[in-house]
């Protein structure tokens, strides 16, 4: 049974709807504490702060048996003016970073919410911005893994340094968390069709936003030693593949070579399932500078996995055709 916590009338910080605007520019947020919009009818920030001291920290410290605060109900619900006179009291008190019984702080149940205000709101008064859950998932884990553009704009237009190479406890990076979204997402990628789901343009924001702000690209999985452009392979999708080969910074032909336990990106897109899919993945790796003689744990070379029949013909002459190793790589 919860414990039941003697809330506030939450309709009385019921605020104007939120923007969750895909945009990622880092003109799209107001900064410092939010300001009830004249135009809006309704209790203000100061009525939120005396309702809050009215209630005292003992309530506001108080945690039920999912270890839930109201503060983390505040900020699950949207609630912004209640949320911020929660959060300078728990500030005051040393518990802005309260957790709740999947280690989630508040700042994680917003970014989950899909709270972008609040999420800043709550790094404006000191959140830990690193902070992770149960499953060391940190907020640019949660808005990778749901393709939250909003949460990552307010995050970065906080100006507070965070980790962007921060793992999960299954050795992912943000990066890595927002490649499996979008495969997902577009699963199974249409080749004839260049209009995404919304979901899936989300996704791909947050996978252009990370890069932007300086996500390594060629940062291993822990359990696989895949990058993000494995990944991208793997899951058959030319447009992940395409955007991670035009990334304007470091060595490509390193990058397209590197391996995951013994395969590189183009061993794993000759493994791939006949089609137009693999055959322009194939097509891209190899001009990117994949080097078709680089052989895997088992001695193979890309030709070698691809499948028998009519329809990789085409690639096993291309590929038998291309194999001049570049100077410089180990084969």
């Amino acid at each position: 049974m919860r414990l039941i916590l003697e809330a506030p009338d939450t309709q009385l910080y019921t605020d104007p709807p939120l923007s969750q605007a895909g945009s990622w520019r880092v003109s799209g947020l107001p900064s410092g504490p939010p300001q009830l919009p004249s135009a809006v009818t309704g209790p203000s920030l100061d009525a939120a702060r005396a309702h809050m001291l009215a209630l005292g920290p003992q309530q506001l410290l108080a945690q039920d048996e999912e270890g839930d605060t109201l503060l983390h109900l505040f900020v699950a619900r949207g609630l912004r003016w209640a949320a911020y006179a929660a959060a300078e009291v728990l500030q005051v008190y040393g518990h802005l970073d309260i957790r709740e019984h999947k280690g989630k702080t508040p700042l994680l149940v917003a970014a989950a919410a899909n709270q972008p205000l609040i999420v800043q709101d709550l790094l404006s008064l000191g959140a830990e911005p690193n902070a992770t859950d149960h499953q060391g998932r940190s907020v640019l884990h949660v808005a990778a893994t749901y393709g939250l553009p909003g949460v990552l704009s307010a995050v970065f237009n906080s100006g507070i340094q965070v980790d962007l190479e921060v793992r999960d406890f299954e050795g992912l990076t943000p990066l890595h968390t927002a490649i499996l979204a979008l495969n997902v997402a577009m699963r199974p990628p249409d080749f004839s069709s260049r209009m995404l789901s919304t979901q899936a343009q989300d996704r791909l924001t947050c996978v252009k936003m990370l890069l932007y702000m300086g996500a390594d690209h060629t940062s291993q999985e822990i359990k696989s030693n895949k990058t993000v452009l494995h990944l991208a392979v793997q899951a058959a999708n030319p447009t992940v593949v395409q955007l991670l080969l035009e990334l304007p910074r470091g060595d490509l032909r390193a990058f397209v070579n590197m391996k995951a336990h013994g395969n590189t990106a183009l061993h794993m897109a000759a493994a791939l399932p006949p089609g137009p899919p693999q055959e322009a993945i194939v097509r891209r790796l190899l001009a990117a500078g994949a080097d078709p003689t680089l052989r895997n744990l088992e001695n193979e070379q890309p030709v070698h996995l691809l499948r028998s029949g009519p329809g990789p013909e085409g690639l096993r002459q291309l590929l038998k055709r291309s194999r001049v190793a570049p100077s410089g790589l180990s084969s």
